[in-house]
């Protein structure tokens, strides 16, 4: 392996690139082509192929600017390309897991091949200063896709009758005492600015910082738990179509949902879920996690109050509450007792539609199409989850989801 001493300027993004490479090598493994190769539904991908896909955004968007780069296989451009229309023409995503070929070991040799490539112009500073930021982009790129990689093997393993666990840890303690009855923080109205400001590493849709009026809001102090989710469930909610919209409503008939994903009720064990590390009882005291906006609409109808809008959550989190809940540890890769924090455990749904900021401008290029192009027909989540990388939250980062997802590690807070 070749090595370079980092100039001082590139050193602290030559450590972050090569830390983030290695948190995916971890968090992979010790899954086999069994268990990389699969897709369980379009939405979500195999392992394989985001760990390909993030090694393709390196090879394209840093390497692929210099002329004289030759790529290490031409097929990985169609096969690895998610939605950059700009680039051309890619494998479709429905088919993501009838890719059997290139295999596990080749997919490993890629990356390896292309973060050495990376590493060594990072070093030897050869790369201008838009090349540099294009690693920095893609070191949050990967991180996004390594919560996302989580996530679909969550859907992928609950498949599967033997109902298997990616990691091995023991039961909870049952907790002696819960979170106490919800509190709320007083959001005082007025003008006030959101989003983010010039310093940091940020994603383009969370700018630019621009000014927003509020009215006076309550927002709770943590997030709705599962106990409170069964008092919902208990109460016939999802029998009842005055509780939701439209669209959730003919869901609810549709998907048969009668609880949050992954949720099962046996009369022998009461309420179960699905976790990545096997089927576990509920536990009452941790935030209820999987379930759709629709969900978190008709829950906040039924409670009396209401979702918070995106605005109102990113004042309330920058308040001074700066508490953090569970983030990605890999030995738990699961929510923890709910406690008032401010972002962690489970995304937030929140009511606002995702759309863009008042002067939000794409990049030009097919790096433009990170996230403007989504911009329909989603709603707005805030905070973090459970397997969010430590280093990756901040109260401006607006995550998007449609609203009938429930694979999502998303639940939600109260407004009033």
């Amino acid at each position: 392996m070749t090595t370079i001493s980092a100039r001082p300027e590139a050193s602290a993004l030559l450590d972050r690139f090569r830390d983030v490479r290695s948190r995916t090598d971890r968090l992979t493994r010790d899954l086999g082509p069994e268990d990389q190769t699969p897709q369980s539904m379009t939405a979500a991908s195999p392992v394989k192929w985001h760990r390909a896909h993030t090694t393709w955004f390196f090879e394209e968007f840093v390497l692929g600017t210099d002329p004289g780069y030759r790529p290490r296989d031409p097929a990985f451009r169609y096969l690895f390309n998610s939605y950059y229309e700009a680039i051309g023409e890619r494998h479709p995503r429905s088919a993501r897991g009838q890719v059997t070929r290139p295999g596990v070991a080749e997919v490993a040799a890629y990356r390896e091949d292309v973060e050495q490539q990376v590493a060594d112009r990072v070093a030897a500073g050869t790369l201008d200063e838009e090349a540099l930021a294009l690693v920095e982009l893609g070191c949050h790129h990967e991180e996004q896709h390594q919560e996302l990689l989580l996530t679909d093997l969550k859907h992928l393993l609950s498949g599967n009758v033997l109902q298997p666990a990616y990691v091995e840890r023991p039961l909870d303690p049952d907790p002696t005492a819960g979170p106490g009855p919800l509190r709320w923080t007083h959001v005082p109205g007025g003008l006030t600015h959101v989003g983010a400001g010039e310093e940091g590493f940020t994603f383009d849709n969370e700018r630019p910082r621009h000014r927003v009026w509020l009215e006076d809001v309550e927002v709770g102090c943590r997030q709705v738990t599962n106990a409170e989710w069964q008092d919902f469930i208990a109460d016939g909610a999802y029998e009842r179509p005055d509780l939701w919209l439209s669209d959730g409503w003919a869901a609810v008939q549709s998907e048969g949902w009668r609880a949050p994903g992954y949720w099962r009720h046996d009369e022998d064990e009461g309420w179960t879920t699905f976790t990545l590390s096997g089927r576990r009882p509920v536990v009452a005291t941790e935030p209820v996690c999987h379930i759709s906006f629709f969900e978190a609409d008709a829950f906040a109808r039924w409670a009396g109050h209401r979702l918070p809008t995106e605005h109102e959550w990113e004042a309330h989190a920058s308040s001074g509450q700066a508490a953090l809940g569970g983030l990605l540890d890999p030995s738990r890769c699961h929510p923890g007792v709910a406690r008032e924090v401010s972002l962690g455990d489970v995304w937030e749904w929140t009511a606002s539609a995702y759309l863009p900021y008042p002067g939000f401008e794409t990049a030009p290029g097919a790096v433009g199409e990170y996230n403007g192009k989504f911009m329909n027909d989603q709603h707005v989540l805030r905070g973090a989850s459970a397997v969010t990388p430590p280093d990756h939250p901040r109260v401006t980062y607006r995550n998007f989801f449609p609203a009938d997802s429930r694979w999502v590690f998303a639940g939600l807070r109260l407004a009033r």
